[in-house]
């Protein structure tokens, strides 16, 4: 295959699996942050996740409040996207490196997400007119437990909350800690 069709089908595939591994995230996220699932948003999470979501859960029940099924699920999608990118490269990987790829990638995609989470966060709070909104309660609702431990160590100085700021130091630092296993 030619590199720009093997580039244009690398950069779909790749794509589509991480719009759905986010919405898969935020499935896994939402009931850990307590989040209001009356939230149209929440609801429509739900009802793109549940096909391939409720039948694992049939037989993985989740552990505390963790949804397994939901991990699974994410982790299974990335190390099939992984699989398909590196054939369609022509890269033929050993088991053991797709399952450390699709870990490691898993994991930085979710540190991406509450990156541009609190970064939205960050925007919102400028320009928020007071007016209750679904998604933006949704990114309060999922940046609130990261930023609460920092806030508890760093003050707000002058009005401001800076410990956003902090939060996003810390999820870079990691970012680029993982970074190092790929």
């Amino acid at each position: 295959m030619a590199g720009g069709a093997v580039d244009a089908i690398v950069f779909i595939v790749d794509a589509l699996a991480r719009l759905y591994l986010l919405v898969l995230l935020l499935r896994l996220f939402l009931p850990l942050a307590r989040a209001d699932f009356q939230n149209p948003l929440a609801q429509a999470i739900l009802k793109l996740t549940s096909p391939l979501v409720v039948p694992v859960r049939r037989i993985l029940p989740p552990i505390g409040r963790v949804d397994t099924a939901t991990v699974v699920v994410a982790f299974g999608v990335q190390y099939l996207a992984v699989f398909i990118i590196a054939l369609v490269q022509g890269i033929r990987p050993t088991i053991l490196s797709l399952l450390i790829g699709s870990a490691v990638s898993l994991v930085l995609l979710t540190f991406n997400l509450f990156f541009w989470l609190i970064i939205i966060r960050i925007i919102v709070s400028w320009i928020s007119s007071g007016a209750y909104n679904p998604a933006v309660a949704m990114v309060y609702a999922l940046t609130e437990p990261l930023l609460r431990p920092f806030r508890r160590i760093i003050p707000p100085i002058g009005g401001f909350d800076i410990s956003p700021i902090f939060a996003l130091i810390a999820l870079g630092a990691l970012v680029r800690l993982f970074m190092g296993l790929l």
